[in-house]
């Protein structure tokens, strides 16, 4: 998810790394991770440790930027991503 510059993805934003649940297994955390909860793999600078890497789950390789959900600032991605995470 995060760890990308591309497709004006935030470098540091790391909100679709923490807003949604993720219910495959992720290296620390086996059972997955519940929505608002920090994925452990984030390193301090909200930035993916496993980005790049095959260890990473297949559905944060596939999410990418997108403006309407991201917004303009980080504050809004986590707003915009937690809305969607209750609503489906």
């Amino acid at each position: 998810m995060t760890g990308s510059t591309h497709g004006g993805c935030r470098p540091g934003c790391g909100a679709c790394c923490i807003a949604p649940s993720i219910s495959s297994p992720i290296p620390g955390m086996p059972e997955g991770k519940p929505a608002g909860v920090r994925c452990v793999q984030l390193d301090e600078h909200n930035l993916c440790r496993l980005f790049g890497h095959p260890e990473r789950p297949a559905v944060c390789a596939r999410f990418d930027y997108d403006a309407d959900l991201c917004g303009e600032h980080r504050d809004q991605a986590l707003e915009r991503i937690t809305a969607l995470e209750v609503a489906t």
